[in-house]
């Protein structure tokens, strides 16, 4: 069923009541309302891809509430069968069942018109064939899948040139994040003395994805950092990455995740931090990425592109 707006425009149109061209002209008005009808923008209908894991819930919830989206499908090995819905404790159960099946889902919906975009938040060692599994039915992915590995992503940024098809790869969808990135990145000319400093309530993936990410950035703009205290092989200094960048990490139950960017130079030290409190913070960069991923024909790496 195609939906369908209309709009109406009043006219006003001033007609001579005297033909006579050497008169005073007298003008009556006449009022008349015209109608067009416009088919209306068709929904993004967005598959979650991992539905059940926290991430996932969240996002179901935000894409729900978002303008221009509906959630057309919820994909899991957990709760299969149960109302995504009701999974996510919303007040109304959605009526879309978790299934464990991708294919089925895809299929389901893709006679449909509008664009369709899958959420993958599952694992590294099933991105590659998900995203295939996507394009074959004619739909974009948003890829958010900590520790991909470079040459996976460099396998799918070839497909995608071949298929001219979309994909969002997302190492973090945190804006906040993303602003420290690029904070830490401005500063980094100014200063030749840099350690990051992260805390989190458990000690899996570390150094974590950002810190990562910040010491590879850093690295990149071919600096040497820390030249001072480079050799040295005391563990309590921290791990190295890239160009001299040290990592010291916190982990202690109840910690929030957060990332300190510490920089320093004769007589003052520049901080800067972000911290996450919980998963909703990455939701306005899943939606962002959602709506710019539409349009991709090709792989793009990061979010921070759209920003």
């Amino acid at each position: 069923m195609v939906s369908l707006s209309s709009h109406f425009r009043s006219t006003n149109y001033y007609l001579n009541r005297n033909n006579n061209s050497h008169h005073n002209h007298n003008y009556r008005i006449k009022h008349c309302v015209s109608c067009s009808v416009q088919p209306t923008q068709t929904n993004i209908k967005v598959v979650i891809n991992g539905a059940s894991k926290e991430i996932g819930r969240a996002a179901v919830e935000a894409v729900t509430k978002a303008r221009g989206m509906e959630l057309a499908g919820a994909v899991d090995i957990c709760h299969v069968g149960e109302d995504i819905g009701q999974v996510c404790g919303m007040e109304e159960p959605l009526e879309i069942p978790i299934i464990n099946d991708l294919t089925m889902v895809l299929g389901s919906i893709s006679q449909s018109k509008g664009a369709g975009v899958v959420v993958d938040f599952t694992d590294p060692s099933s991105v590659y064939d998900n995203v295939k599994q996507v394009t074959a039915f004619g739909m974009r992915s948003v890829v958010h899948v900590p520790r991909m590995q470079l040459d996976t992503v460099a396998a799918l940024s070839a497909f995608c040139d071949k298929a001219t098809m979309g994909v969002l790869v997302a190492p973090t969808l945190s804006i906040g994040s993303i602003l420290l990135q690029q904070a830490a990145i401005s500063a980094s000319f100014h200063y030749r003395n840099v350690e990051i400093v992260e805390s989190k309530a458990n000690a899996n993936d570390l150094p974590s994805v950002d810190a990562n990410q910040i010491a590879k950035n850093l690295s990149n703009l071919g600096q040497i950092y820390n030249r001072e205290d480079a050799s040295t092989d005391v563990l309590a200094r921290g791990q190295v990455l890239g160009d001299g960048i040290r990592v010291h990490s916190l982990v202690l139950p109840g910690l929030p995740s957060s990332t300190t960017v510490h920089f320093s130079a004769p007589g003052e030290i520049y901080s800067i931090k972000h911290d996450i409190t919980n998963v909703q913070c990455l939701m306005p960069g899943l939606l962002l990425a959602i709506r710019k991923v539409v349009r991709l024909k090709n792989l793009v790496y990061g979010l921070e592109k759209f920003l």
